[in-house]
Order: structure tokens, then sequence, then C-alpha cells
């Protein structure tokens, strides 16, 4: 069989070794690890955020762990998971058995996410369901939005809300 390109697949391997160099030289993938700066490997661990009027949410997927494998603290407004996924390789089934492919991520990893108010953290709750964390926090009191009553010129209060349309005459 002969080949439009005599060297295609050897371009195909190249570009694929340059992917992978560039991806953990300078931007770890998702599935990557990278270096903890003492020697370790940590693992990023990828993680939805969102926030409604009242409260920050963060989920992370975190399967293989039990919650008491996951830590989660909070310093003001930065909230950090970590913990360790261990590896089926030291199981007492996995000890004594003949590997063939040993693909699944195992090891240490750590995520903080600075959020940008501040959350009540004595009222935050985590729920773990199917290997997924979800983190609720309420935030805090003066990080919500508040109505701002405004006197007109006669002394009487009016609300004004933020989108409200103007009195036509």
């Amino acid at each position: 069989m002969v080949s439009q390109f005599p060297f295609g697949q050897d371009f195909v391997v190249l570009r694929d070794a340059m992917n992978q160099l560039l991806e953990e030289s300078f931007v770890p993938s998702r599935g990557s690890r990278s270096s903890s700066g003492n020697g370790t490997m940590v693992r990023p661990l990828p993680l939805d955020v969102y926030a409604t009027q009242e409260e920050a949410v963060i989920i992370a997927a975190v399967p293989g762990m039990s919650p008491q494998e996951l830590e989660v603290t909070i310093d003001q407004n930065v909230v950090t998971l970590s913990g360790t996924v261990p590896t089926a390789a030291e199981s007492e089934q996995g000890k004594g058995a003949t590997w063939y492919l040993h693909e699944l991520w195992h090891g240490q990893f750590r995520r903080s996410v600075t959020l940008p108010f501040e959350v009540d953290a004595g009222k935050a709750d985590a729920s773990f369901e199917n290997g997924i964390v979800r983190i609720v926090l309420p935030k805090a009191e003066r990080a919500k939005p508040h109505k701002i009553s405004i006197k007109t010129g006669n002394g009487q209060q009016e609300a004004i809300e933020a989108g409200s349309q103007s009195k036509q005459k």
C-alpha cells in the first residue's frame, strides 16, 4: 500500500510527543500530575463553582474516596479541598494480582478557590454522594446585596430597586 505522504506516521508520532511535552511542561492538563514543590506529585482537582444571591456552591468529583479521606477548609474567602486517592494496586485484592493496565489516577490532590466575596464559614454545609462532594457556603451578611431607602424632599421614604421603571406623568 502506498501512502500519499511518505512520512505521515512519523509526523503524527512527533506531533503527539510535542503535545505531551508542552502539556506537561507549561500547561498541565486536567488529568496530568504536577509537582507540589516538595517532590510529591499533586493532581489538579476539577471543580464547578457558582454563586446565587444567597450562597456559593462548590461541586467536586472525588471518585474512589470516602468523605473521611477528604479535607475541606475555609480561611476567609479561600476554600481548599485536599486529600489522597488510594491506589487499587495496594489494596488486598490488588497486591497479589498481575496488572495489565494501571491507568486510574491515585495520589495527593489539593485545590484552592478564592471566592470574590466573604462567606459565613460557621453555616457551611457539605454533602457527599456517589463520589461527588457538594459544598454550600452561605454569603456573609455584609456580602449580600441590600436595598437602600432614599428620602424624598418631603421627608417620606421610597424604596428604590435596581431595574425599576420611573413613574410616568
